[in-house]
């Protein structure tokens, strides 16, 4: 089974080579930035020049870009060599409703279509421990789901296609609203003269502790923002979140708390920094 790549980021990178170092058969891979792709050609596996050959060379298609219109744009592309012979798996986060409309216009050609977007970070990308939410047909995910599996630890399928997506969304919320209450007490704590690891290691002793924490002490107390996960990309999720709430009409104000950190934080230029940065909008308050 030939297994194509395409999106070659910060984390599709580390999941590509991931498969690459698992799988015993040919693995492709494409992305616009020629450097990325002489970088996994250089690990073992094979370029492609552009999405359409890979489609067309790869059993098994699966995509990680950023945003909607770059899955559509993908799914469109290659849509002319999809058929009954062919999976596509993307594991991109993107609008439900976007993936859904993906996933119709795929099958439309014979070709299978899931969604499968991923939990944690660039660290668990890199030791192949993600999460990973699967959406869509039993038959399809399960079939999928050793290839999932050399890039994750823990696969979990959610129901049909879209829902996948709908779960990795709840996730984020929950950890963006999480990541404001630990900014905000931080900054509680500090205003009295408690320092971050001290305040780190009070929280571990009762029920406030909690995974976001536990990771990201170290980088808030040293002030690294050195990008695992980008201010932009969990802009993009909140705004996901916001948005498929007003299509639920479900209130959820924690959320829209979260999404003005994060619209300051886009402000002020953080975009491209960690996703823990956005304490920085909270202390400046």
């Amino acid at each position: 089974m030939k297994i194509g790549f395409i999106g070659l980021g910060i984390m599709g990178e580390s999941m590509c080579e991931n498969i690459v170092k698992k799988h015993d058969d040919t693995v492709y891979c494409f992305d616009f930035v020629q450097a990325k792709v002489d970088l996994l050609a250089s690990k073992g596996a094979v370029a492609c020049q552009n999405s359409v050959e890979l489609a067309q060379k790869s059993d098994v298609i699966i995509s990680m870009v950023p945003k909607s219109e770059h899955s559509m744009s993908v799914y469109k592309e290659i849509l002319p060599v999809l058929g009954p012979d062919k999976t596509c798996i993307d594991m991109s986060t993107i609008d439900p409703s976007v993936s859904v409309e993906i996933s119709e216009m795929v099958k439309k050609t014979g070709a299978q279509f899931m969604d499968a977007p991923v939990v944690k970070s660039k660290p668990a990308a890199i030791s192949g421990t993600l999460g990973i939410y699967m959406g869509g047909d039993e038959a399809t995910c399960e079939a999928m789901r050793p290839i999932l599996e050399y890039m994750g630890e823990k696969v979990k399928r959610m129901g049909g296609n879209g829902k996948g997506l709908v779960m990795k969304i709840a996730h984020n919320a929950l950890v963006s609203q999480i990541q404001n209450g630990v900014n905000e007490t931080i900054c509680l704590a500090k205003a009295n003269g408690i320092d971050v690891m001290d305040y780190a290691e009070a929280i571990s002793m009762g029920g406030g502790q909690n995974f976001y924490l536990d990771g990201k002490k170290f980088p808030i107390d040293k002030e690294d923002w050195t990008t695992a996960f980008s201010v932009e990309n969990m802009a993009k999720d909140v705004n996901i979140c916001c948005k498929l709430a007003d299509e639920l009409k479900l209130a959820m104000p924690g959320e829209r708390n979260v999404q003005k950190v994060y619209e300051k934080a886009l402000e002020a230029g953080y975009g491209k920094e960690d996703f823990c940065a956005t304490i920085k909008v909270v202390r400046a308050e």
